[in-house]
C-alpha cells in the first residue's frame, strides 16, 4: 500500500484528481458501496428536514469530496513547501504565539473536515521554540500505521499515541519551549466514556473531553481550526479562540465549544466532513 501511495504520488495532482473521479469514486459508491448505510444515515439524522431526493444529494457530495481528499493525501508525498504555502493559507497563526509562550504550550483543536492532513504543514510554520504534536490513535495495520507516520512527520510534526499523551505532557512540560498539541476531537467515544453530551447537528452526541480536562489541568489556552475551501484544492485556516484561561473555564465548556464551532463549519459546507464515520453510534436514552 506505501509503495502504491508512493508511486501514485509522482502524478500532477489534477490527474489524481481525474483518476480518483474517474475509478475510484465510481467503485466505492456503486460497487463496493463503501460505508454508504452509515453515510445516509447520518445524514437522515442530521438534515432530518430534507427531502430524500436532498440527502442523496448530499451523499454523492460527500463521496466525491471524499476522493478528491484521497487524491491530496496521496499528493502529500510529493507536494513541495512552496505549493503546500500556496494551497493551505493560514490567517491568524501570529495571534496565537503570544498566549501559548504565557502559558507554555497549548491545544489545537480540529475535527475530520476538509484535508486535514494537510493542515499538518502548520507544524513548519511555527517559530522554532515551539514543538508540535500531534495526537493521534495508534492504526491496527502496522502499514497503515507507518504510512500514518510518513505522512505527517514529513511534515514536521511528531505523532503521540493519544494512550501516551499525559506521560508526553507531563515530561514535556520540564522541557523548554513551547509544545502545542493537536487534537482530532470529533472521534466517537468508547461505550464506557459517554459521561459528556451535546446537541449537536439535531441529536444529542456524546463528545471525548480529554482535550476539555487537560487544558483545564495544565493551564494551556485552546483554540479551534476553522477551514474553508474557496476552490478545489485550496484550503483557508482560520483560528478561533475557545479558551485563554482554561483553568477559570466551567467542566465541560470547552468541548461545548468546540462542538458549536465544528458544526458552523459542517453546516457551511457538509461534504467536507467525514461522513462515513458511525459517529451517532450511541444514543443517550439507550445507553
Amino acid at each position: 500500500m506505501r509503495g502504491l501511495v508512493r508511486i501514485l504520488s509522482l502524478l500532477p495532482l489534477g490527474v489524481l484528481y481525474a483518476l480518483m473521479q474517474g475509478l475510484v469514486y465510481p467503485l466505492l459508491y456503486y460497487v463496493v458501496r463503501y460505508r454508504r448505510k452509515v453515510v445516509k444515515k447520518n445524514l437522515s439524522q442530521c438534515f432530518p428536514s430534507d427531502s430524500t431526493k436532498e440527502i442523496k444529494r448530499r451523499e454523492k457530495a460527500f463521496y466525491h469530496y471524499f476522493c478528491d481528499m484521497l487524491a491530496e493525501v496521496i499528493y502529500s508525498y510529493r507536494i513541495s513547501e512552496q505549493e503546500i504555502r500556496e494551497r493551505v493559507v493560514f490567517h491568524g497563526l501570529e495571534d496565537l504565539e503570544g498566549p501559548i509562550r504565557e502559558h507554555g504550550g497549548g491545544f489545537i483543536m480540529l475535527g475530520h473536515y476538509g484535508c486535514w492532513e494537510w493542515l499538518a504543514d502548520v507544524c513548519n510554520r511555527l517559530p522554532e521554540d515551539f514543538h508540535p504534536h500531534v495526537i493521534y490513535r495508534k492504526q491496527k495495520s502496522a502499514s497503515s500505521d507507518r504510512l500514518m507516520h510518513e505522512l505527517r512527520e514529513k511534515r514536521g510534526c511528531d505523532l503521540i499515541d493519544k494512550n501516551l499523551l499525559l506521560r508526553h505532557m507531563v515530561q514535556n512540560r520540564r522541557k523548554p519551549g513551547a509544545h502545542l498539541y493537536y487534537m482530532l476531537s470529533d472521534q466517537k467515544p468508547s461505550k464506557h466514556d459517554l459521561g459528556h453530551w451535546v446537541t449537536f447537528l439535531n441529536q444529542e452526541t456524546p463528545f471525548i473531553t480529554g482535550t476539555d480536562t487537560l487544558a483545564r489541568k495544565f493551564d494551556y489556552p485552546v483554540f479551534y481550526v476553522d477551514i474553508r475551501m474557496p476552490s478545489r484544492g485550496h484550503y483557508d485556516v482560520y483560528f478561533k479562540t475557545i479558551a485563554i484561561d482554561s483553568p477559570s473555564m466551567p467542566e465541560g465548556e470547552i468541548t461545548n465549544r468546540f462542538a458549536t464551532f465544528l458544526e458552523e463549519n459542517i453546516l457551511l459546507n457538509p461534504s467536507l466532513w467525514l461522513w462515513s464515520h458511525n459517529r451517532f453510534k450511541w444514543k443517550k436514552d439507550e445507553v
